[in-house]
């Protein structure tokens, strides 16, 4: 890779972590945000300045034990305390502040990011383009992990990051005038001529860490990718591990503990196989920067002891050269002593944009006119294609007017359930029009209840407060659930504890509950069995002629087609579309 398009890369990176990092400061709480960072930036400032009385106590200290002058030794001892004092101070609450600003930033941008993850089912339609024929750009892995994690990285290296190059910049300026002071010429004849080389030490502390600088990221270059990679195979793995929590009944059952542990340890596997390649990386540099520190120690020390050896300087002069000439490799060395933090912060930077990106674009995924009706459902020029690229329906129109129940069948895989979700408007690859009665609830073939309290479960996604016991109770004798009315404050993972069949009921009674008029039913009842499956069928029935609104379901079982007035059938054509067509129930 050339030179110029390494630097235009590097360029785009920073636009990119500055387009990250810059809403936080500009959001509702800038103020507190900016006057955090403008504290950090004094304390820091502060920091280095005791760093440069620091520097000067040690000439008049070494100078008093050289000249064994006690009384300057006493003197210097008091001024040492008073320094050490004012040192620990600043250090202190420089990590303290800075540790609320890190605390701050992460909380604003987790939620800014919750939120924008969560409106317009962002979620659902980066899970959904997540294994199709879509680019990889578009379907970010584990977002869990990039919220959790990735943001607290971010932030974390970022500030401290930024402080570690300001202190590093600030250094610099600091002890460069005193090294160039203190460091003399050095004076040499070549070729019959004599030269002399003002502020000699200083030139010799710049060449030492632009070699060494070049040489680290020689060495470590390949921690970048590294660290990308082993955030996502650790995700991975993670990811993994949940999903053998959620589905612990049906792995039981199936007894697929020993297939689940292989594949449990490939992908550990896949992570321990990139973490040996990232420890060998960070062996190589560690082996550099480690050697490279050690000499850094004596260097000064051995360029400046011909003129110690000379008389032409104390020994307080020598230890300052050696202090000043440390604290300007120090601070020239900024770049190769935080190599590992900066890759690992660029592969954390990256993987944020990229779901960042992500994100931009499925909130401008609104392809389908999706609107409130006053009167039944109406869907125009309906096109819904599959997230692989085909074409589910084409140019479709549909109307169901209230009292009509309607039954929609077709062999497996035909998509009903995709049909269902481009109606509900949450279906992404849809255009049309589609107009939906107000009071509307979809029942989804796999219901979710939140970890909770059975009142706030049933409730969902309504507040529990919005309905009274008796109210609650109600709906769920309704739905043949009697025997949990006594425990609407018990809270459990009602989703591992209830069966498949008392779930579908459990679903069903929310829609009692919230008694909307017109209602969409996917497999609502297909773990039930027929009796129960006619009893709630003749309510919902009844509640939606009540108010004056229809029923539209999705079912296999011949049974329900009887509490239907018509049947909507998908059938595939010869080009792989749907065809649909109407029947009218004998």
């Amino acid at each position: 890779m050339s030179l110029l398009k390494k630097a235009t890369d590097f360029k785009a990176f920073l636009a990119r972590a500055w387009a990250l990092a810059l809403p936080y400061f500009q959001s509702e709480e800038k103020w507190k945000a900016r006057g955090l960072l403008a504290s950090i930036v004094a304390l820091n400032l502060a920091f280095v300045y005791t760093l440069v009385l620091f520097n000067e106590w040690n000439r008049f200290f070494y100078d008093a034990l050289q000249e064994k002058n006690y009384p300057v030794f006493i003197e210097q001892l008091v001024r040492y305390t008073v320094l050490a004092f004012i040192y620990i101070i600043i250090a202190v609450y420089r990590f303290y502040l800075t540790q609320h600003l890190e605390m701050g930033w992460r909380a604003w941008m987790t939620r800014h990011t919750l939120q924008r993850w969560l409106d317009h089912q962002v979620y659902y339609h980066l899970e959904l383009t997540r294994y199709t024929a879509l680019s990889p750009e578009q379907s970010p892995d584990n977002p869990d992990q990039r919220i959790q994690e990735d943001l607290k990285l971010f932030t974390t290296a970022t500030v401290n990051l930024s402080m570690g190059l300001l202190n590093a910049v600030v250094t610099f300026i600091s002890f460069v005038g005193i090294l160039w002071t203190l460091s003399g010429e050095f004076s040499f004849s070549w070729n019959g001529s004599d030269f002399a080389i003002p502020g000699f030490m200083l030139w010799v502390a710049l060449l030492y860490c632009a070699v060494g600088t070049v040489l680290t990221h020689y060495v470590g270059r390949r921690l970048i990718p590294l660290n990308y990679e082993q955030q996502r195979r650790e995700a991975d793995f993670r990811h993994h591990l949940v999903r053998v929590r959620e589905y612990s009944e049906a792995i039981a059952l199936d007894r697929g503990e020993t297939v689940e542990y292989k594949q449990l340890d490939l992908r550990f596997g896949h992570v321990l196989s990139n973490y040996v390649k990232l420890i060998d990386a960070q062996k190589r540099l560690t082996m550099f920067t480690a050697s490279f520190s050690q000499a850094s120690t004596v260097f000064p020390f051995i360029v400046a002891a011909p003129r110690f050896f000379s008389g032409a300087i104390q020994l307080g002069t020598l230890m300052q050269i050696a202090s000043a000439f440390n604290r300007v490799q120090d601070s020239l060395s900024w770049f190769i002593d935080n190599y590992d933090s900066l890759a690992a912060w660029r592969a954390t930077t990256d993987r944020l944009t990229h779901f960042e990106a992500a994100i931009r674009k499925a909130q401008q995924t609104e392809p389908l006119q999706h609107s409130a009706a006053a009167h039944g459902l109406q869907a125009s020029a309906l096109n819904v294609d599959l997230p692989t690229g085909g074409r589910l329906l084409a140019d479709t129109a549909l109307q169901v007017q209230p009292g009509d129940s309607i039954l929609l069948s077709g062999p497996s895989g035909s998509g009903k359930s995709t049909l269902f979700r481009a109606l509900a408007g949450i279906w992404p690859l849809a255009t049309g029009r589609v107009a939906l009665p107000a009071s509307s609830m979809f029942i989804p073939q796999r219901p979710y209840f939140p970890n909770a309290p059975l009142r706030d479960a049933l409730a969902y996604p309504d507040p529990a407060e919005q309905y009274d016991d008796e109210a609650l109770k109600q709906a769920l004798r309704e739905a043949l659930l009697p025997q949990l009315a006594d425990q609407l404050d018990v809270t459990d993972a009602w989703s591992q504890k209830l069966s498949g069949g008392e779930q579908q009921r459990l679903a069903l009674a929310r829609v009692f509950l919230k008694k909307p008029s017109w209602v969409f039913a996917d497999e609502a009842t297909s773990a039930l069995d027929e009796q129960a499956e006619a009893s709630l069928y003749v309510k919902l029935m009844a509640m939606v002629k009540a108010g004056n609104g229809a029923i539209i379901s999705i079912a296999h079982r011949h049974s329900v087609a009887s509490y239907h007035s018509h049947t909507w059938t998908l059938e595939k054509r010869s080009d792989e579309t749907v065809a649909l067509f109407e029947l009218k129930q004998a």
